[in-house]
């Protein structure tokens, strides 16, 4: 008989002997499992909602210099200290915010409860390194939760699996002290101890989903294992991470960052950040949900004297255009250290709500045409399943008239949708001293000259 052999045979005994007190090794842990239809049903309000506020706030708006002010300026903890020691939002109104957003038309919102630079928003009992513990000494983030709530808006959380504070966190090549070599990495990280860091991760956690009630969305965010000095799935104990998410609360929808794309349930949507996919995203050959993640500048933190600030049009056409795609936009604010949103963020916010008031119906419960319709130049169309209508966003006014090609006799009423005042439609154009003859299935829109007063004006198609 072989070694091996021998050992499990006596393993039976053992176990047969004390009466099955011996158990087997346990396997690796198992996600929940579910049917497509079943996670389609979980996630069908946010594929409906398509339109959320992300929220950056931790003591790096202080510094105003961008979120990542630590990593980028390699500043100590020590100098850091200056920040958590002066913290007192005292203008912080959560109610104010959640107004904001939903006249701006999100149904969603998800905010920083802990960023990379380890301080928690939350009163954690497992850190010191908390809001509770700074001037403003109270759980901002319990207050944040309750004011979105009571706008009727669902609630998310971002926790980093990063932590430049925690002493555990081993030194990588994202941390404020990276190094150049494997020596001095060694040096570095001599006593830090990953594993007390991933105990610490999953305590924090658990804390946030069973303290604030039903979370809708959580972010944990993220992985970069490719390279030397990077982090994935083992660092953070993933699976098991994830395994815990499920079951504390079934219903959450979870990001895509924890190194788990081929686990089967390791994610729920996929996260293009700072980044239009020309094409509905996909994995493996599917469609998946997706949403982008999008700052009005160029940082997602409060940078005062950054000015790289887009556009209502252009945000816009982010959202629209992602929903033409399948996907949603999660659209970002930075609020300052006194706890308000920049005037510039609050005339963004305001401008979209107008916009959103008249036309919000082309964007929720929307999605890409079935694929028999193309869009004309210099347009994006967007489609409900449920009514059957199409929405033809002009991006660009194209003066009187618009044809469709291949529409043929599929609409049967065409309006604006801000007003809902008839567009008259044709099979030829209105021409003078020359015919232009009509191609098989065109339909053309008769508008007016002037383009109405909408910042990006929609048509509804009524199909048949």
């Amino acid at each position: 008989m072989k070694t091996t052999s021998r050992k499990i045979l006596t393993a039976i005994l053992l176990a047969a002997a004390f009466g099955g007190m011996i158990s087997a090794v346990p396997g690796p842990a198992q996600l929940p499992k579910e049917t497509p239809d079943q996670k389609q049903a979980r996630m069908q309000w946010w594929t409906e909602a398509r339109f959320g506020m992300f929220i950056h706030w931790g003591l790096y708006a202080q510094a105003a210099r961008h979120e990542w002010v630590k990593k980028n300026e390699r500043i100590t903890d020590a100098d850091y200290q200056k920040y958590f020691d002066v913290f007192n939002p005292d203008l912080f109104d959560p109610r104010e915010w959640a107004r904001a957003a939903k006249a701006a038309g999100m149904k969603y919102a998800v905010i920083t409860s802990k960023h990379h630079e380890g301080f928690c928003l939350f009163d954690s009992k497992f850190t010191d390194y908390k809001v509770p513990k700074t001037p403003a000494g109270k759980d901002l983030l319990r207050e944040w939760v309750d004011a979105f709530r009571a706008e009727g808006l669902k609630v998310g959380f971002y926790y980093s699996l990063l932590d430049w504070h925690h002493p555990d966190y081993t030194i990588d090549r994202n941390h404020p002290q990276s190094a150049n070599t494997d020596e001095e990495y060694d040096r570095l990280n001599k006593g830090r101890d990953m594993g007390r860091y991933r105990q610490y991760v999953k305590n924090q956690v658990r804390e946030l989903l069973t303290r604030y009630g039903r979370i809708d969305v959580i972010w944990l965010d993220y992985s970069f294992p490719k390279g030397k000095h990077g982090k994935g799935r083992d660092d953070w104990d993933s699976v098991n991470l994830l395994k815990m998410v499920r079951e504390l609360q079934p219903w959450i929808i979870v990001n895509d960052r924890l190194d788990l794309e081929d686990v089967d349930g390791g994610w729920d949507f996929k996260t293009p950040e700072q980044y239009k996919p020309r094409e509905w995203v996909q994995v493996r050959g599917q469609k998946v949900p997706w949403e982008t993640c999008q700052t009005f500048s160029g940082s997602w933190g409060y940078y005062r004297d950054e000015m790289t600030w887009k556009d209502v049009k252009q945000l816009l056409v982010l959202l629209i255009e992602s929903v033409s795609k399948g996907g949603n936009l999660l659209l970002n604010v930075g609020p300052t250290a006194r706890g308000t949103f920049d005037a510039r963020a609050k005339e963004r916010l305001g401008a979209i709500g107008e916009w959103m008031k008249v036309n919000g119906r082309s964007v929720y419960e929307n999605t890409q045409e079935p694929g028999e319709f193309k869009a004309p130049a210099n347009t994006l169309l967007t489609y409900n399943p449920k009514t059957r209508r199409l929405y033809l966003h002009l991006l660009d006014w194209p003066m009187d008239q618009i044809t469709l090609e291949g529409y043929g006799d599929k609409i049967r009423y065409a309006q604006f949708l801000h007003d809902a005042s008839e567009i008259r439609m044709s099979s030829r154009k209105d021409t003078t001293w020359m015919d232009e003859e009509g191609k098989p299935g065109e339909v053309v829109l008769h508008l007016p000259v002037r383009k109405p007063d909408v910042e990006i004006p929609v048509i509804e198609l009524f199909l048949k």
